[in-house]
């Protein structure tokens, strides 16, 4: 048995050395280069919103898809210190309670629109889900107003009670969606990806 946990916390390290070794800030960019490595969501020259973009992973990887002719703007409740291209912008606010202002300086018609947000946990499945659902629908409002006719979108969510209705909502507003569960996640999380392809 302790060599199955240690064998386990091995497999859980080996994405971390690699972020390090990469110079990533931490393991979750793994999780973004395995969906756009299946569905080329991020092509050169687009413009990304990242959602929850602390410690700055995704925003670095979507960076390197763009290239400097596009445009990768961050938003997150924590301060974001890692150094990034001229071409990518970060802002500190709450995406459950964005202003005009923050709206306004954000921008709009993106192409692709990620969200790896996650609550803080409480250790109670139900809380824990309930409050990653508020999040993703957080996430889609803003999509509905900010991402392209034909754009995507990523959102991480827990599954629970209120997986269903959220890939319901994700199915009505966009051409195709899809369900992901990178093999970058750790074994025992909850969370999976819903991939909305072609804003409607």
């Amino acid at each position: 048995m302790k060599r199955a946990a240690a064998k386990h916390s091995r497999w859980q390290d080996h994405y971390t050395r690699r972020a390090k070794k990469d110079r990533f800030p931490a393991r979750s960019v793994y999780k973004l280069k395995e969906i756009q490595q299946r569905y080329k969501l991020i092509k050169k020259g687009d413009k990304v919103l990242d959602l929850g973009c602390a410690p700055g992973s995704w925003l670095l990887y979507a960076a390197t898809q763009t290239g400097n002719k596009g445009l990768v703007v961050g938003i997150d409740l924590k301060p974001v210190s890692v150094k990034v291209p001229s071409y990518v912008r970060i802002y500190t606010g709450d995406i459950l309670s964005m202003d005009d202002e923050l709206f306004r300086i954000v921008g709009k018609n993106f192409n692709v629109i990620l969200s790896d947000m996650a609550p803080a946990t409480t250790g109670s499945r139900h809380t824990d889900s309930a409050r990653s659902f508020n999040l993703c629908q957080a996430a889609l409002s803003i999509a509905q107003t900010r991402l392209i006719t034909g754009g995507s979108f990523v959102c991480k969510i827990f599954q629970g009670e209120d997986f269903k209705e959220f890939s319901n909502s994700v199915k009505i507003l966009f051409n195709r969606y899809k369900i992901f569960k990178p093999q970058s996640s750790r074994k025992a999380s909850k969370e999976i990806y819903i991939i909305g392809l072609g804003k409607r």
